[in-house]
């Protein structure tokens, strides 16, 4: 194997030193010549002042004596040197004794020295006597041609460049030769010594060049051989690999016959599963679907005797009664509602199982969404439980969302809350959090055990044996609260303890849709007697002083001077204390502790608000209290008062005791009702007379609401006529199936009469009354 001389490290590191070395003298040359240069531009200086010190004096005497004889002589004695071009002696009036000049020496290589030295140069030297030195007697003037110096200078320093190159060369040549012997010669054998050799066979150790045992070259074959050594042992092991693969595979190949044969086999059992999995598969779906006809069907046979059990308790609450039969009445009223929520509650669970839920994304006051729900669900607090709603003020006035869901979860968590309070407080908060809103329902009832905890969400699941037998209950709430939070993509957390109480926290994202409501401040200073720990006093100290008043609160008597309104929470000390003051009073106590009117008309200026407090109400209170002498309402929100109607109604119902119910709560709506058992019979009214609105149900023997509906659309008769559905049937895709029928709304069994009057507002026109 053959390297060419460019190739090879000696010529390189050859190449490489004598180009440093090279660079190196050359530099160091130009440093001699620049100093001789030096040297020579001050010894011209040095010759020609030297020069005219010697011809000073007799150039003085020349001067004094006036003598051009001597003068000429000595110029041309001047002359004779060969750098002087021109010298000339001027006396003292100018006049020129002597002169003599002669053209500069021609060469080609003039121009260098001119470049360098300049082409000629001038001297004066002032002639004067050595005893009267201030006395001038003339000039001695030269002219010098630098060129009789600069051409020594120049072959003084091509001289010395020449030198230099040449040992530059010299050098390099000496050391091709000492790296081809040190270097380049022994590299090349051991480069020889391993391309001679088979790599497959010949693994001998390649021989070090002599003399190179301890340095690069020598380090260099050790590792070269160490390679061919550990290249030996690897291919003595992968021929040793290589047969036990081969032995491998023949082993492996049979173990994979066998594995065909058993997949085979298994493949037909699976083949057989498969075929048994599709038949359960249809057996599920036909159990999904019997399951959906048996909860329609067991929707619709409970809620069609629970619309006229509620029905009818409704009409008949609305009449003249004792206060033992009204009690009664209100008792079998409330049952009859908590028979309709727990079969909602069933519903909804379903409708979570199926995955057919749907979401409303609405804008609502959630605030006063939760004081409703608190305000209902307040009949539930026992005698010595205090139920609080507070409501941060920097809550948005709408949020969107599911008013629906929303109502349904407080409802629930509520509504535990009271069931498990003997006595304390139950606080429901609503606060602002980053991108929705926090709930948070605490009580100090009889907490929840640790282990029981982890059970309590799970349908028809209580935290004991001992808490259902005591307080009742199908633990059904928490499950479908969770349920409900999780659809939202929200969060339900619990901190309890055993027999301090509970705490739910439910985190929903209900974005801002309106900023937090402004209250017009109100003028005043409130005192209130309250206790110090209630949920009370925690609602005055957060929303009093946001609507400007001056609140302070008192834990005995109040102070009659120093307050233009008086808050009490015990109606027995109202008659003394209106005794001692004229000031307003305000009394917040339970429903049922509310004085009668002919007692309130002794107290005015006097008003009585129930717990919870509301905050709309609180502040209409207080402004008409501390005001009265505004007339207008500055309440953020107004509620138009409800109209009289005039209307014909078609009520379309089989059953006969839905039809009392029905036509008696249309009748308190101002309607005038006419009845029809059955779909054909409400075609054959409405061909004979002119109706406002039809309310549908539809499930009916002879022909059904949707059949006669489909009728009344095609007939084209009665395009505009409303048709309102009114079935029993709560399942989700019974909404779907009424519009695909015609049918313009929805209500289902058992309805209340204000969700009947929501409906006529929006579908009938609303007329005074003549």
């Amino acid at each position: 194997m053959d390297i060419s001389l460019t190739h090879r490290l000696s010529y390189k590191q050859a190449r490489l030193t004598v180009l440093v070395a090279f660079l190196l003298g050359t530099l160091l040359s130009l440093i001699q010549v620049g100093l001789d240069y030096a040297s020579e531009d001050a010894s011209i200086d040095r010759e020609i002042h030297s020069l005219l010190e010697i011809s000073h004096n007799p150039a003085a005497r020349i001067s004094y004596n006036i003598d051009a004889e001597l003068a000429q002589e000595l110029v041309l004695g001047l002359l004779r040197s060969p750098a002087v071009m021109r010298a000339e002696i001027i006396d003292n009036s100018g006049l020129v004794l002597a002169s003599v000049d002669r053209p500069p020496v021609q060469s080609r290589y003039r121009v260098f020295s001119d470049f360098l030295f300049g082409e000629r140069r001038q001297f004066e030297d002032p002639l004067f006597v050595s005893h009267a030195p201030e006395e001038s007697l003339g000039v001695l003037r030269l002219e010098v041609d630098t060129y009789a110096f600069g051409s020594h200078f120049l072959r003084r320093a091509l001289l010395t460049m020449l030198t230099g190159f040449a040992r530059s060369l010299l050098l390099s040549l000496i050391l091709l030769v000492l790296f081809y012997a040190m270097l380049t010669k022994p590299l090349v054998g051991v480069i020889r010594a391993l391309s001679d050799r088979d790599p497959r066979r010949d693994f001998s150790p390649v021989p070090c060049p002599s003399h190179h045992e301890r340095d690069e070259i020598g380090t260099l074959v050790a590792v070269a051989n160490q390679q061919l050594a550990n290249t030996h042992q690897e291919i003595s092991q992968r021929r040793e690999a290589e047969d036990r693969l081969t032995q491998y595979l023949a082993e492996l190949e049979n173990i994979v016959s066998a594995r065909t044969a058993e997949l085979k086999a298994t493949n037909a059992r699976l083949t057989v599963s498969n075929h048994e999995l599709e038949r359960a598969r249809g057996t599920a779906l036909e159990m999904a679907q019997a399951r959906a006809a048996f909860l329609a069907n067991m929707s619709h046979e409970i809620r069609t005797p629970l619309n006229g059990l509620l029905g009818m308790l409704a009409l008949a609450l609305d009449g003249s009664l004792s206060n033992e039969q009204r009690q009664q009445l209100s008792i079998a009223h409330d049952s009859g509602k908590v028979l309709v929520e727990l079969l909602n509650d069933i519903l909804d669970l379903s409708k979570f199982e199926a995955g057919q839920l749907e979401l409303e994304h609405i804008p609502f006051d959630l605030g006063t969404l939760v004081e409703e729900t608190a305000s209902l669900l307040s009949q539930n607090a026992g005698p010595n439980v205090e139920l609080t709603c507070l409501i941060d003020p920097q809550l948005p006035a709408l949020v969107l969302g599911d008013p629906t869901r929303v109502r349904q979860i407080v409802s629930n968590l509520l509504s535990n809350a009271l069931k498990f309070t003997r006595a304390g407080r139950v606080d429901l908060r609503v606060t602002p959090s980053p991108g929705g809103v926090r709930l948070l329902v605490s009580d100090t009832g009889i907490g929840i055990a640790e282990d029981a905890q982890k059970r309590i969400f799970q349908p028809f699941t209580q935290a004991g044996a001992g808490i259902t037998r005591q307080f009742g209950g199908t633990g059904l709430g928490l499950a479908l609260t969770r349920r409900l939070c999780e659809a939202m993509d929200g969060e339900l957390t619990l901190n309890s303890r055993e027999g301090v109480g509970s705490q739910f926290s439910a985190t929903l994202p209900l974005p801002s849709h309106a900023p937090p409501p402004r209250w017009p401040g109100l003028p005043g200073r409130i005192a209130a007697q309250c206790p110090a720990g209630s949920g009370l006093a925690e609602l005055f100290d957060g929303w009093l002083p946001n609507w400007g008043l001056s609140y302070q609160r008192y834990d005995d008597e109040l102070p009659l001077d120093q307050a233009d309104l008086l808050i009490c929470v015990d109606p027995e000390q109202l008659p003394a204390l209106r005794q001692r003051t004229s000031q307003p009073l305000l009394l917040v106590s339970a429903y049922g502790t509310f004085l009668q009117p002919e007692q309130t008309t002794a107290l005015a200026p006097f008003e009585q608000l129930a717990r919870p407090l509301s905050r709309a109400a609180l502040y209409r209170s207080l402004q008409r209290l501390l005001t009265p002498h505004q007339a207008s309402d500055s309440e953020p929100q107004h509620k138009l008062p409800s109209r009289p109607r005039q209307a014909r109604v078609l009520l379309v119902e089989d059953n006969q005791v839905n039809q009392m119910v029905a036509k008696g709560m249309l009748a308190k709506l101002g309607c005038e009702v006419a009845i029809a058992a059955h779909g054909g019979e409400a075609i054959a009214h409405l061909q004979a007379h002119a109706v406002d609105l039809v309310l549908m149900d539809c499930n009916m023997p002879v022909m059904d609401g949707y059949e006669a509906t489909r009728r009344i659309r095609q007939s084209g008769d009665w395009p505009e006529l409303p048709i309102i559905a009114l079935t029993a049937n709560a399942l989700p895709d019974e909404r779907e199936r009424c519009q695909a029928a015609g049918m313009n709304d929805y209500l289902a069994k058992p309805f209340r009469r204000e969700d009947l009057a929501a409906l006529l507002d929006c579908w009938l026109p609303l007329t005074s009354e003549p």
